[in-house]
């Protein structure tokens, strides 16, 4: 009786050893199962996202749409329909971020913001672009391309723009001209 219990117990033993070995993992597989390689592989609608650091309220990201494509190689999200970001500082002063269009990158902590871009500090300092670069990691804006931007009474057009993000070194490159506003 001993030997017999004992043989049906190496048995199972050796059965489950070899199951477990020769199974193959396809979590990878499953995990693309019913994704192709061009949709997303989530969507999100009406984001109202906040972002806090100790119980406080860093940030605020709205958005009408958000398709998620970290699956891929170079993941990021794509906001398709644009966003509205409220950033605030350690005394809760509010900066916006509008644009029509924004990607954001995870591997690199990039973020494209595309189409009638406004970025407007607390101080009411206005940058308007068609294109502008967020770097998260630096917390630094620039671009290349054209870009209006309002200082105190001044309105400075030019090519490219570089600043940290509270507009502390911010800089206008080949500038066209500055118009000194009456106010």
């Amino acid at each position: 009786m001993i030997n017999k219990s004992l043989y049906i117990k190496s048995l199972v033993t050796v059965f489950t050893v070899t199951l477990f070995f020769s199974c193959k993992s396809n979590f990878d597989e499953v995990q693309k199962m019913g994704v192709s390689e061009d949709q997303p592989i989530g969507v999100a609608e009406n984001i109202n996202l906040k972002y806090t650091d100790s119980g406080r309220v860093t940030a605020n990201l709205i958005s009408p749409k958000m398709l998620d494509f970290t699956n891929r190689p170079f993941g990021y999200n794509e906001f398709p329909d644009g966003i509205t970001l409220y950033m605030y500082d350690e005394q809760n002063q509010k900066n916006t971020v509008i644009a029509d269009y924004a990607i954001s990158y995870s591997e690199t902590s990039l973020i494209d913001l595309q189409g009638n871009v406004v970025v407007t500090s607390h101080k009411k300092d206005t940058l308007f672009a068609e294109q502008l670069y967020y770097d998260q990691k630096k917390e630094w804006l620039f671009t290349n391309k054209p870009v209006t931007f309002r200082q105190g009474r001044d309105l400075i057009n030019g090519n490219g723009f570089d600043s940290d993000s509270k507009f502390k070194q911010a800089q206008v490159l080949e500038i066209d001209g500055i118009i000194t506003l009456n106010e």
